[in-house]
């Protein structure tokens, strides 16, 4: 939109490099780059695009240019309401055009995927029961996952359950339904019960033996491993290969940072949630991202910034049994012993048994023993019995 023909090749640069980094998330079909360019130059309804590609969303977008200036626009559009899902801006410099093309490509890419995933949901939620699919059932599955409480994880793993026996090879309902069944048992904090316990481990390792390229599948089943087995080497090659097909997948990164608070490595962990935080800002499963921030500010003895994001991550989802015990464990590493003790009579009321004694023989199953002793050192100093 400059009037500087030269600048053509740019935008075309960039329509092909969002293009190819949106067609590395396998749950979506991407109209190739040569289709799309048809469209180049003409002004056209998005329903009319909708209609003659076969498609539900249109992503379409501008590029300003002035001097060394660039600025690029996007939105994203359910062409079934004509309403808009997504819109930002980017603006950088010329001076590396290629890298300009990445950043805005995994920006874009990063904003709106979860933002499709909740278009879909809904769409989903309103079909009726009868005429529900597999993709269906996995996509309500998704919808309460994200209630992230313990019983709206035991409902997405029955209506999981449903989509498997539609289509018992699956993938993505395989992996998703291990995932709940892990988080369930991750926000408790209090056991691991067998054999639900191992079926889930086993189906988790034959859904990897018939997913190997997609990256979804990938990182959940990677902290599935990581965190069900205490494979943590095993789950965070298997992140690593997620992240290689889909570097710009926000819950992957997540998944990341997971496992190297697994394995006491704050560093990293800190790092990986923060690409995590930027390719989705607005995630409604933020408070994970917040969780897992927390975990690595502790283990770096960072006690304060642990309480920080603990803080951010109760305020966005009350009642996080996990985040609550490991704020007493920073007040405990800070000497705040009242409050620690408070926070400990809360973490009681829920589960009347939780001590000591309990919470090492769940962290234990999945942490390297110097992780695991940073929380019990502060839990004791903040009053938890050891039995």
């Amino acid at each position: 939109m400059s009037g500087d023909p030269e600048q053509e090749y740019f935008a075309d640069g960039m329509v092909e490099e969002i293009t190819t980094a949106i067609s590395r998330l396998p749950w979506l079909f991407v109209i190739a780059r040569n289709s799309s360019f048809t469209y180049k130059g003409r002004a056209v309804d998005v329903k009319q695009v909708a209609r003659e590609l076969g498609v539900r969303y249109v992503l379409e977008g501008s590029v300003r240019k002035a001097g060394t200036r660039v600025r690029i626009t996007g939105q994203l559009i359910d062409t079934t309401t004509g309403a808009h899902i997504w819109a930002d801006r980017f603006d950088g410099a010329l001076d590396d055009i290629f890298d300009l093309q990445d950043q805005v490509a995994s920006g874009v890419v990063g904003a709106i995927e979860p933002r499709l995933r909740l278009a879909e949901i809904e769409r989903a939620s309103r079909k009726p029961t009868g005429s529900l699919t597999a993709y269906d059932l996995y996509l309500r599955a998704l919808a309460l996952s994200h209630q992230f409480t313990p019983e709206s994880f035991g409902e997405a793993v029955a209506v999981l359950q449903g989509a498997l026996r539609i289509d018992p090879s699956y993938a993505p309902a395989a992996a998703l339904s291990v995932f709940c069944f892990s988080w369930q048992l991750a926000q408790l904090g209090i056991e691991f019960p067998e054999p639900q316990t191992s079926e889930a481990v086993q189906l988790a390792k034959r859904t990897i033996a018939t997913a190997s390229d997609d990256p979804d599948v990938l990182w959940m089943i990677g902290w599935c491993l990581a965190f069900l087995a205490g494979e943590n080497a095993a789950g965070a090659t298997l992140i690593e290969h997620s992240l290689t097909l889909n570097p710009n997948c926000a819950a992957s990164w997540m998944a990341s940072g997971y496992v190297n608070d697994f394995g006491n490595r704050p560093s990293p962990a800190i790092a990986a949630l923060g690409r995590a935080t930027r390719l989705s800002p607005l995630d409604p499963l933020g408070h994970m991202v917040k969780f897992g921030l927390g975990l690595a500010h502790l283990y770096a003895q960072r006690y304060e910034e642990a309480i920080d994001w603990l803080d951010r991550a109760i305020v966005q989802k009350p009642g996080f049994f996990a985040a609550m015990q490991v704020i007493a464990a920073a007040c405990g590493h800070l000497g705040r012993h009242e409050e620690g003790r408070q926070w400990v009579t809360r973490l009681r009321e829920i589960v009347p048994d939780f001590s000591v004694t309990k919470q090492s023989s769940f962290l234990t199953r999945f942490m390297v023993p110097e992780a695991v002793e940073i929380q019990l050192e502060g839990l004791r100093k903040a009053g938890l019995p050891e039995k």
